[in-house]
């Protein structure tokens, strides 16, 4: 990867002055050379190539990010939260903090997008420091977060089209016209996902950014509405609103699934898992703002009591246009980093291998799409019927499985940057401090759980916790094989090698290793 950009800064570098055209036409004829030169030995692919490589600029890897978290909903909750609780300035710093937390773990994860581009994101880097069952531990809480993440965003889509049409004159009552609202919604997202990469990305990009500026300036210029806030309970304690804010942020570093098709993957990756966090986390404060000024009380009232609440009904309608939006771009967000995460376990063999399957002229996993769309729509369906009144069982057992997959991703990352001898004291200090703040959470959520006898958290830690090694035991019987062949990522090809830089082969497991090349070698091609 790093040789092939490096290849990318000569070609440009080499056209400045007339030195430089003399180096580009020279650098030219041997890319030409390159192209009618039969290769020496047969030649290397990346094992993602399938996707189409480099295709994806930074915006696009912003507006993934930005997708999957929905900011704009974000917003709404964690004003609600403040409205209600009435923590004071002490609930601005609960989300500083969170934030700082959140942005110290986006740094962690840095480390791996700036060496390696892949399509399964944590799953893949934790591979670089972590055992097998580890790596399998945090595939397994990847995968069961963005699952659960994306079954409460296409709920919530559904409960907020349905709204809408409330507001405007037409109820349709009943379990039925939810489960056919999620259906449709699936469906649409399904599609959208397979069309294409760039113009989903594109597309949930204007999305959500119309979202937050709709949200933002009604939590700034809405009315005074005095009456009492019907929303979802909450419990009143600042790690509630740390965890709320963790959740919220989910889903910051799914660009980072996106690395083998990524333009220039080693520094656009890297600057959208960083970037994201900060934003959302300015987002999140200004709406604790906003709603400790008393400004975002009636988009709160508005969304949840419609205009029960004294609200206008073209505020209602606004703001429930603007969040259902935002529930729909995160859908689709957790469509494509889902998929992606199944693709990566299909090329391994850690799970079916048809979920490798790319459209050959769409380039995208459709089968992975598919699946994960069928998931989330059944897991809709067990939502809408048994947590859609009360979702916080749920939410804790989706932030058990984001904290647990952050906080082994940071340990991986002390032990990645170990044994490559680029441990420097300050990434030292930052991995160490974000690993005990993650084990830390976990453990005051066990104890909480046992204290109030909530066995619904604890049960979700220990289910988490060893799903990696029942999964290794699983994959030992069924497809050992798999457990060598872990850790895949895009890789420099043939093709993208300038003749006498040397030859890719493959070594004894599967991957690519540059060699010297051979004495005559190509002559007479």
């Amino acid at each position: 990867m790093k040789g092939h950009e490096g290849i990318g800064g000569r070609v440009s570098s080499g056209r400045r002055g007339g030195g430089g055209s003399r180096i580009g036409g020279a650098l030219a004829a041997a890319i030409a050379k390159s192209r009618n030169t039969a290769p020496a030995a047969a030649p290397v692919f990346s094992p993602l190539r399938a996707l189409g490589r480099r295709q994806l600029s930074q915006v696009d890897l912003i507006g993934q990010s930005l997708s999957t978290i929905a900011p704009a909903t974000g917003m709404i909750f964690i004003a609600a939260w403040i409205v209600s609780a009435e923590p004071g300035f002490g609930g601005l710093a609960a989300i500083i903090g969170t934030t700082a937390v959140v942005v110290a773990v986006a740094y962690c994860i840095t480390q791996f997008t700036r060496r390696l581009a892949a399509a399964g994101s944590l799953y893949s880097f934790a591979f670089h420091g972590l055992s097998r069952r580890a790596t399998l531990t945090v595939g397994a809480a990847l995968l069961l977060g963005y699952l659960g993440i994306s079954i409460s965003v296409l709920a919530n889509a559904a409960i907020s089209l349905l709204g809408i049409g409330t507001a405007l004159g037409i109820d349709l009552p009943g379990t039925g016209p939810l489960l056919a609202t999620a259906v449709l919604v699936a469906v649409t997202v399904a599609v959208i996902a397979v069309r294409g990469v760039r113009f989903a990305t594109r597309a949930i990009l204007v999305v959500e950014t119309c979202s937050l500026v709709l949200i933002g300036v009604l939590m700034v210029t809405g009315p005074d509405i005095d009456g009492t806030l019907s929303a979802p309970a909450i419990s009143g304690t600042l790690p509630f609103l740390a965890m709320l804010v963790v959740l919220s942020m989910a889903g910051f570093e799914s660009a980072a699934f996106f690395g083998a098709e990524a333009r220039r993957p080693l520094t656009t990756v890297s600057r959208a898992v960083l970037v994201t966090p900060l934003v959302c986390g300015a987002v999140f404060v200004f709406a604790g703002w906003a709603a400790m000024s008393g400004n975002a009380g009636a988009v709160v009232a508005a969304y949840f009591d419609g205009t029960a609440s004294g609200a206008s009904l073209g505020m209602v309608i606004a703001v429930k246009i603007g969040v259902t939006c935002s529930w729909l771009a995160s859908t689709l967000g957790c469509a494509q980093a889902g998929s992606r995460l199944l693709l990566a376990m299909g090329i391994e063999g850690t799970m079916p291998k048809s979920l490798s399957r790319v459209h050959p002229r769409l380039r995208t996993p459709y089968v992975a799409v598919a699946w994960f769309t069928v998931a989330s729509l059944l897991g809709t369906c067990a939502y809408l019927q048994v947590f859609v009144t009360d979702s916080n069982t749920f939410d804790g057992f989706v932030e058990v499985a984001i904290v647990t997959a952050y906080t082994l991703l940071a340990v991986s990352c002390l032990r990645f940057l170990c044994r490559i001898g680029e441990d420097a004291p300050s990434t030292t200090v930052l991995a160490a401090g974000v690993a005990a703040v993650g084990a830390g959470l976990l453990g005051y959520l066990v104890f909480d759980g046992v204290v109030h006898a909530r066995w619904a958290i604890p049960a979700a830690v220990l289910i988490v916790g060893v799903s990696g090694i029942v999964w290794a035991r699983v994959l030992k019987h069924l497809r050992p094989e798999s457990l060598e062949t872990m850790g895949t990522f895009d890789s420099v090809e043939t093709a993208d090698l300038l003749p006498g830089s040397g030859e890719l082969v493959l070594d004894d497991a599967g991957r690519p290793r540059m060699v010297p090349v051979r004495p005559g070698a190509g002559l007479g091609a």
